[in-house]
């Protein structure tokens, strides 16, 4: 609830919102060939499957009729559940919203707490709510909702965690699964998985994660199966149909915050964060979209990957092409600002993925860096590059590269 001022206690911290989001948790895309899509994803780009889910009996799959493919498929890249998904457009798809082909856009909030109070805030709001609860698998708490153009957005805390042992909860374990708001509080993971065991549930039965591929390639001094290692996702670009609106249920609604903007060719376009990154969400005109000869029928204009390392960008470029993914080099450097070297890989649908190794991180001023001072992009790559006063300070990745 509001103080008299109109702030509300987020961890002692009197905010704007009853929330406050950290992070791109995790992005999921629909595709017409899943399997296609697991290859392109997983076996060149390098996420793990965590869990597949066959939804050909749930609720939404019996309202729709003709699925194609009931699979969704989790994948991961470190040590949550899952990171991105892929659903089959038949099945995650919304008729009201045929151009949108994201399946969801998720933001992670640091408490329960904070998402449960973010329903009611929304709500109060008429933001439209789609469900509340707990999820399985992946087991994290969570508010959907649609933005302005019908992205499925989600707010969650308390993503499982999938550790040294590669294994992922057993499905005897979802019995802890929620479809309505919870009471507070709930127990917590180390009781959970306590009483578990006390059912005669064996928690090391799960989905165990694999890597496809020869680990033949020297990754900072790991063997792995590719040149590289995706370190973090984000940004996500989208193409809107009413920039404004779209502006304002973001940093009005949400709380992001605007970075920087840029004039394309007459129209404007918003960069915006909500951590210490330059941008984890832009935001593009959809008149746009056949300016860059991107995937006609979807609203995603860019997902991004970062790598560890620029030799690791070079890398990946170089290995892709020599396992006939296609790229693009229709978008321009001045629309992925905070941003210097990056690739713009295609899926087998044409959807773009944006290959980069750094970007540029926003001190306690809260500003950019002048365009003027930000590094020159060469058409032909160096085999090296200068440091930066913030290269590598946006790479967080924890734990063993493989």
């Amino acid at each position: 609830m509001a103080n008299d001022q109109g702030k509300y206690d987020v961890g002692g911290v009197l905010m704007d919102r009853p929330f406050k989001i950290r992070r791109l948790g995790h992005f999921g895309i629909n595709l017409e060939d899943l399997d296609a899509g697991r290859r392109f994803y997983c076996e060149l780009l390098g996420f793990r499957v965590s869990d597949v889910i066959d939804l050909s009996k749930s609720p939404r799959a019996q309202q729709i009729g003709a699925v194609k493919d009931p699979r969704l498929i989790f994948t991961t890249y470190g040590t949550d559940h899952h990171a991105f998904v892929i659903g089959h457009h038949s099945l995650m798809g919304d008729q009201r919203y045929p151009e949108v082909n994201t399946n969801q856009i998720t933001w992670q909030l640091g408490t329960l707490n904070e998402v449960v109070q973010a329903i009611d805030y929304l709500r109060g709001r008429e933001v439209p709510v789609v469900r509340t609860g707990r999820d399985m698998p992946g087991s994290n708490w969570h508010v959907y909702m649609k933005d302005p153009d019908g992205h499925t957005i989600e707010m969650y805390y308390g993503i499982e965690q999938v550790g040294w042992h590669l294994q992922s909860k057993p499905r005897e374990m979802y019995y802890r699964r929620f479809n309505e708001t919870p009471e507070l509080p709930q127990i917590g993971e180390e009781v959970e998985l306590e009483e578990a065991r006390q059912k005669g549930i064996d928690p090391w039965s799960g989905h165990r994660l694999a890597d496809n591929g020869e680990r033949q390639y020297n990754v900072g001094g790991v063997l792995l199966a590719r040149p590289f290692k995706i370190t973090r996702i984000g940004p996500v670009g989208l193409f809107v149909k009413d920039l404004a609106k779209a502006e304002a249920f973001y940093s009005e609604t949400l709380g992001f915050i605007k970075t920087e903007e840029v004039n394309f060719k007459g129209r404007r376009c918003v960069f915006m964060r909500n951590g210490t990154e330059h941008h984890s969400l832009g935001l593009f005109p959809v008149e746009l979209r056949a300016e860059f000869n991107l995937n006609p029928r979807g609203s995603l204009m860019s997902f991004g990957c970062e790598v560890g390392s620029y030799e690791q960008l070079r890398n990946a470029v170089r290995f892709l092409k020599e396992h006939g993914v296609r790229f693009t080099d229709t978008i321009p450097a001045d629309l992925y600002p905070g941003i210097d070297y990056a690739a713009h890989a295609l899926d087998p649908e044409g959807n773009c993925i944006q290959l980069y190794y750094y970007m540029e991180q926003i001190g306690w001023d809260g500003k950019p860096r002048p365009k003027a001072m930000r590094r020159p992009v060469a058409s032909n790559w160096p085999e090296h590059l200068e440091a930066l006063s913030d290269t590598y300070l946006d790479q967080t990745f924890q734990g063993p590269l493989g």
